[in-house]
């Protein structure tokens, strides 16, 4: 049995772009023990994965994990993250390794010169080149999310106009510049037929309650209020997932739901766009500023203080 270690620290979407690697290595050799190291507040999202079998966790500091990391042997390291952290990890254990390229020289020349040079690629499959040496191959499944029994959100514990059909609205982002403007979700929540689930964290309750007094009918603000795989059972359920570049758009990826995925300061060429998505997913995005993409993670206000990225999205993309 040979014994590996995949790393990624963070963050929710990311891990989860993680998800095949995992898959295919354990389907492609059962024999293979898989452990998983990230930080401890994305614990929840693996630990119903059943092709891992231990996951080990660090609050901050890489030193808190090496020395329950050497006991346990391991015959590769498998680095998805390839940051000081997990840089930390490799050499403290000495163990054969490989890393994937975050490419940020590529990315730097995007940002800065508005120079494409990033591979067609997504990064799923740039995830997958670092075990080809294992003889793993893509299998082509996509993204996997397992949701835990006690964490299923019955559709009947939903307002009732929501219990027959609904579209989940995720109105979050972890950067304000990958966000829509509060007004102009309100427009679009306005144009829509069927009733509207909005999703996001507690961060987002305020607004959530907002976009909800203001369009009044049909929306049901659950930001806040669920946990992340209660989220991602709402997903799940979802007759269709509008959201911004962000975690839960890969869970709805998991799920092969229809995404409409929102673009604003940063751009699909990233390569972080949902994977294997449903047929008729589509990206809606602002094409041909001379300023975007801005930056390769996001802002808390608009560089150019305009924001043409988010405000000149077109409305009509949303309504079918």
């Amino acid at each position: 049995m040979k014994k590996i270690l995949i790393i990624r620290f963070s963050s929710i979407g990311d891990i989860v772009l993680t998800t095949p690697v995992i898959r295919c290595i354990k389907e492609q050799k059962p024999d293979f023990e898989i452990h998983y190291l990230t930080k401890i507040s994305f614990r929840n999202i693996l630990e119903n994965n059943p092709h891992i079998s231990k996951i080990h966790t660090i609050e901050k500091d890489a030193k808190e994990i090496v020395p329950q990391l050497k006991k346990e042997n391991f015959d590769l390291i498998i680095d998805l993250h390839n940051n000081i952290r997990s840089m930390q990890i490799k050499k403290a254990l000495g163990k054969p390794s490989a890393a994937f390229s975050k490419l940020n020289f590529k990315k730097w020349l995007l940002v800065n010169f508005k120079i494409d040079k990033m591979p067609s690629d997504h990064i799923v499959e740039r995830y997958l080149r670092t075990v080809e040496q294992l003889g793993i191959k893509n299998d082509n499944k996509g993204l996997d999310y397992f949701i835990p029994e006690k964490d299923e959100v019955n559709i009947l514990s939903l307002p009732a106009s929501h219990q027959n059909g609904y579209i989940g609205f995720v109105i979050g982002a972890k950067h304000f510049t990958k966000q829509l403007p509060l007004e102009k979700i309100i427009s679009i929540c306005k144009k829509l037929t069927i009733p509207v689930l909005l999703l996001g964290g507690k961060e987002d309750y305020n607004r959530g309650d907002e976009i909800a007094n203001a369009v009044g009918v049909n929306i049901f603000n659950a930001c806040g209020k669920y946990n992340l795989n209660q989220s991602a059972s709402l997903v799940r359920q979802a007759s269709k997932i509008i959201t911004h570049d962000t975690g839960l758009m890969h869970i709805a990826a998991a799920f092969k739901k229809e995404i409409i995925s929102v673009w604003g300061n940063t751009v699909p060429a990233f390569g972080f766009t949902p994977y294997l998505p449903n047929p008729k997913s589509k990206i809606v995005e602002v094409k041909d500023l001379s300023c975007r993409p801005c930056s390769k993670i996001g802002y808390d206000k608009c560089p150019k203080g305009h924001f043409k990225c988010m405000t000149e999205i077109d409305e009509k993309k949303f309504i079918n």
